[in-house]
């Protein structure tokens, strides 16, 4: 066998994934379809290019066939060299030995199974680490995400951008994920001075530079284009297909919003005050201290001046709290100055098996 082949069963759902598409091309008139290849934008030249697309999974085994049919349609009528490369994150389902039957049939399907579950951005890391291509689409296995998408990314990388990101104008999620998300994005946005709609999709499109280049640990993979735009690339968005769940249930939970806070706060103190770590701290320091000086000076000109007694008042206190707390943030950012942290190192990720 050379190829993969759809199956009897699998047209239903190809023919509401084509419904989906003309739904949405219908609503946004400007954007074409470039689902053909003889639609293809016409400035995308992929002569001598290496494409390779790093999909991270966790137990996502009903939708690996249909995604990989879709794909391989998709890659070979770019007219360039490719590669997928699956990052099964530690699947507890039958997830690997679906890739192993898609990479029997067309080695080019490739995968990297590690030996628990370590969460997306480390799954991404290991992705971006395998990738070969001159060009990296990431995209999420469950099917929400449109393989047909991908020559549209891939021209928009052409007019001169580093990272093109997906914006799901039209989503299917539900409903606490949709508005949660809608602030995430405009928080996001006005914090790290980068406007974009959708920080989150999976679906995006990296020239080489950036994936090997960019650190991603812990939960900053929402962040990449944040990340992106702080290291200096050129980032921006186009609108993206965006269909609903076909199998199994979203992995979205509420502790995601709050753990995003968290990461925000990480990604903007890292880009910007990780080399100079007294600049944040000593501000705040600075700060503070002054606040409190400024206090326990009103409160002795009272003293003298209007014999206001100083002792037992709660702004004595406060003022001397003000001072102090400024002294000990002083103190850490000279600290901190002392500690060189150029990296932020990944857990020890053991990977158990390959396809290659």
């Amino acid at each position: 066998m050379s190829e993969i082949q759809n199956s009897p069963s699998d047209k239903p759902a190809v023919q509401d994934r084509r419904k989906s598409r003309r739904r949405f091309y219908r609503r946004n008139g400007n954007f074409r379809r470039n689902n053909q290849s003889e639609n293809r934008p016409q400035s995308l030249n992929l002569t001598n290019k290496i494409v390779s697309v790093v999909i991270p999974l966790f137990n996502e085994e009903e939708s690996i066939v249909e995604l990989s049919i879709s794909l391989k349609k998709v890659l070979e009528s770019l007219r360039a060299n490719y590669e997928v490369i699956f990052i099964d994150d530690g699947s507890t389902d039958d997830s690997f030995a679906k890739i192993r039957e898609v990479n029997q049939i067309n080695n080019r399907f490739k995968c990297i199974k590690l030996k628990r579950n370590y969460g997306k951005s480390a799954a991404l890391a290991e992705g971006f680490k395998a990738a070969k291509g001159d060009f990296v689409i990431t995209m999420d296995s469950d099917l929400q995400d449109d393989p047909d998408e991908i020559p549209n990314l891939l021209a928009k990388l052409n007019e001169g951008y580093d990272l093109v990101s997906g914006w799901k104008k039209i989503r299917h999620d539900p409903f606490i994920k949709k508005h949660t998300s809608k602030l995430f994005n405009f928080t996001t946005s006005v914090l790290v001075g980068l406007r974009l709609h959708d920080y989150n999709c999976g679906l995006k499109a990296y020239k080489k530079d950036v994936v090997k280049n960019l650190k991603v640990y812990g939960e900053m993979h929402r962040y990449i284009p944040a990340l992106a735009h702080l290291s200096g690339f050129n980032v921006t968005e186009i609108p993206v297909v965006h269909h609903e769940r076909k199998y199994g249930t979203t992995k979205f939970g509420l502790s995601r919003f709050v753990n995003g806070i968290f990461d925000l706060i990480t990604v903007l103190f890292t880009a910007k005050f990780i080399k100079r770590p007294l600049h944040f701290f000593g501000f705040l320091g600075i700060l503070s201290f002054i606040s409190g000086f400024g206090i326990i000076a009103y409160l002795t000109v009272l003293k003298f001046f209007d014999l206001t007694p100083i002792s037992g008042r709660p702004l004595f206190f406060v003022g001397i709290l003000l001072a102090i707390v400024g002294t000990q943030f002083f103190s850490i950012g000279l600290i901190a100055e002392m500690i060189t942290k150029n990296s932020a190192d990944n857990d020890n990720i053991i990977i158990d098996r390959t396809l290659s």
